[in-house]
C-alpha cells in the first residue's frame, strides 16, 4: 500500500509546474547542457524521493542539482554530492554500491530513503521562500507515508529548517529549538530523531568543511537512532558529538 501511494505521489510531483522560475530554469539547463553532457536527454522535471518505502532512515537534502538529478531523473544521482552521499551510505550499510551515476545503475537503498524539500533544480542552488513553501506540501505527504522512519538525516540548515516546518508530521523538537550544527542530535516528540550534517555539496567537500570521516560519524549517529524503539524516545535536549561545528 505504501509503495502504491508513494508511486501516486511521485507521479504528481514529476508533473508539477507550480513555480514558473524553477520550470524555466530546469528546462533551459536541459536545452543547453555543458559539453560533458552534450547529447544527453535530461529529465528536466521535478524529482520524487527514492529508496526503501519501509526505510527507518530518511535523508533530507536541499534540491536536485541542475546537471545531477535534473539530468538523470533520480535524487542525488550524477553529480559529486550524490557520489559523496551514496559512498557514505554504502560504507554504513544502507546501499548496495558506492556509486550513483544513472537511474538504471543498479543502486539499491536498504532501510534508507532520499528526498528533498524542493523538487526542481533552482538557479544557484537557491530556491526562494515562496518556492520552498509551495513544494513543502509534497515533503509533508511523503514523510507521512514513510511511517517506519526512526531518524531523519538533515543535510544542511535548509533541510533542518524544512523538518522544523513539518513538525506536525515528524514530531515537535525541544523548546527552544536547538540550532543547526554538524553532529547535532535532536529528539522529537514522536520518538524520532533528527541528526544534522553539513550538506555534501561540492563546495563544502572541496573546502574541507565536510569530509568522509565527519559524514561517517553523522551516519553512525543516524544509524544508532534508527535502532531506538518507538516506545523509548531519546532524552530531551540536543546531543552532539564533541565540538559540533556550526555554519
Amino acid at each position: 500500500m505504501t509503495t502504491d501511494l508513494l508511486g501516486d505521489l511521485a507521479a504528481r510531483i514529476s508533473a508539477c509546474r507550480a513555480c514558473p522560475r524553477l520550470v524555466a530554469w530546469r528546462e533551459s539547463v536541459a536545452a543547453s547542457p555543458p559539453p560533458a553532457f552534450a547529447g544527453e536527454t535530461y529529465w528536466a522535471r521535478p524529482l520524487p524521493g527514492t529508496g526503501d518505502p519501509r526505510a527507518r532512515l530518511v535523508v533530507v537534502g536541499l534540491a536536485p542539482a541542475a546537471h545531477g538529478g535534473n539530468r538523470t531523473g533520480r535524487m542525488f544521482t550524477g553529480d559529486r554530492s550524490g557520489d559523496f552521499l551514496v559512498a557514505g551510505l554504502y560504507r554504513a550499510g544502507f546501499a548496495n554500491q558506492p556509486v550513483s551515476v544513472a537511474a538504471d545503475d543498479g543502486l539499491q537503498l536498504r532501510d534508507a530513503y532520499l528526498t528533498a524539500p524542493v523538487r526542481c533544480a533552482p538557479p544557484d542552488n537557491r530556491p526562494t521562500p515562496a518556492e520552498r513553501d509551495t513544494c513543502l506540501a509534497y515533503l509533508a505527504e511523503e514523510l507521512a507515508l514513510l511511517s517506519n522512519a526512526r531518524a531523519y538525516l538533515a543535510l544542511g540548515a535548509f533541510a533542518y529548517d524544512a523538518l522544523r516546518r513539518l513538525r506536525t508530521t515528524v514530531g515537535e523538537p525541544p523548546s527552544p529549538r536547538p540550532k543547526f550544527a554538524h553532529g547535532a542530535v535532536v529528539p522529537l516528540s514522536s520518538g524520532r530523531t533528527v541528526v544534522c550534517s553539513y550538506h555534501p555539496s561540492q563546495r563544502n567537500v572541496f573546502t574541507g568543511l565536510l569530509d568522509a570521516a565527519m559524514f561517517d560519524e553523522a551516519l553512525a549517529l543516524a544509524k544508532a537512532a534508527c535502532e531506538t524503539p518507538p516506545s523509548s524516545p531519546p532524552g530531551s535536549g540536543a546531543r552532539h558529538r564533541d565540538a559540533p561545528r556550526t555554519g
